[in-house]
């Protein structure tokens, strides 16, 4: 943390008052100090150029996908379906071409990338690989690939009266997750049981609370609204409303009934029962994309400090991962010992536009292995993130 808030510093028109908003985010989001950049961040000013970039993501993307192939023992060949969502990076060709070209894909492989859709694309991402999956003979194979690319993504400018512009730079890193998806229960570590998408992007609040804009000095960069915690409560409201019958059990379900009409018959300001999603769940991965947004939804769902831990540490080891994040909470759980066989998943994404998509996944096979992710690192955690 200290070398970056020194390189900010140093960057052309930074001054006191951004480098002091700076230092007050770091102390307040919630990261550690492993957090990654990628090399083009450590020049000064930050490297712009296309090929750099596409550096970034060759080295995200590429070492990842290796790692599975040889995780899996899958060959290349047998790959039917490529899905890639990157946020900001849209390059000529695709990721998704360059993917191909790597990996000396089949000509016939059905290949998708989605762009500019937020944190919560990689649901998005597994939505759209099951529904053409099903639609092919048993037993084929996608790829999913979630990524953030972070250069020539850096806001510039010295909009230290209106900071939304700035959190970004804060709050964003490198990083990566890819998904192998089969209609196949062969080697499967989790069944798919349910995905609910809910947008709000009808509504103008919604559509700007996350916004990539230039400011008045002509500097591209993201402006988060200060109504985006009170927009996220709602989609998150919108979308359980779809998802709690579903899994939830009677008893539960009976509850909030109750409680939800003695309120409209009595007119009564007593606080409306929230559900204890609890009894549906035994693991939480809640996107990471900062402390108050994991805050609001451990309380939203009345959840334990247990409960958000792996998204707690996510933040905090690899800081907001945008649509990779929801793997490495689960890549967590998994390395500190605590998914069984039989136990229930509840992933909850949320992004621009404005979005919040959930997918609920039963596990199947437990594994022993510690994902690369955090094999280095796990004996280390918990730790106390506000120490």
């Amino acid at each position: 943390m200290s070398t970056f808030l020194e390189h900010i510093r140093l960057f052309p028109n930074s001054n006191k008052n951004i480098v002091h908003f700076m230092k007050r985010m770091l102390e307040r989001l919630g990261l550690g100090n492993e957090t990654y950049y990628p090399p083009s961040a450590w020049y000064i000013p930050p490297g712009y150029c296309l090929s750099k970039t596409r550096d970034e993501a060759e080295m995200v993307i590429f070492t990842i996908i290796d790692e599975l192939l040889v995780k899996t023992r899958l060959n290349p060949d047998v790959i039917d379906i490529l899905i890639v969502n990157c946020s900001l990076f849209n390059p000529t060709p695709s990721l998704a071409d360059m993917i191909m070209r790597k990996f000396k894909l089949r000509g016939d492989i059905r290949i998708a990338q989605l762009f500019g859709m937020g944190c919560s694309t990689g649901i998005i991402s597994v939505d759209l690989a099951r529904n053409i999956l099903q639609t092919m003979p048993y037993g084929a194979h996608a790829l999913v690939m979630s990524t953030k690319i972070l250069t020539g993504r850096y806001y510039m400018g010295r909009k230290h009266d209106d900071p939304q512009m700035l959190v970004t730079n804060a709050l964003f890193r490198t990083s990566g997750a890819v998904v192998l998806l089969s209609t196949s229960r062969t080697k499967a570590r989790f069944q798919l049981l349910h995905i609910t998408r809910k947008s709000t992007g009808a509504k103008d609040n919604a559509y700007r609370c996350v916004f990539q804009q230039e400011d008045d000095e002509g500097y591209l960069g993201i402006h988060l609204s200060k109504a985006l915690l009170d927009i996220a409560g709602k989609a998150l409201k919108d979308n359980l409303t779809i998802t709690g019958p579903l899994v939830l059990p009677n008893s539960e379900l009976l509850s909030f009934l109750f409680s939800s009409i003695t309120r409209k018959l009595f007119n009564t300001r007593t606080e409306l029962y929230i559900p204890d999603f609890s009894k549906a769940f035994k693991h939480f991965c809640i996107h990471a994309g900062g402390r108050v947004v994991i805050d609001g939804v451990q309380r939203s769902l009345s959840l334990s400090y247990k409960h958000v831990e792996p998204s707690r540490m996510t933040l905090y080891r690899y800081g907001n991962t945008s649509s990779s994040s929801l793997w490495y909470d689960l890549a967590y759980t998994e390395a500190k010992g605590q998914m069984r066989k039989g136990d229930r998943v509840l992933m909850v994404g949320f992004g621009s536009g404005y979005k919040c998509n959930s997918a609920i996944w039963k596990c199947i096979q437990s594994i022993q292995n510690v994902d690369r992710a955090w094999a280095d690192c796990i004996h280390r955690y918990l730790v106390d993130v506000f120490k």
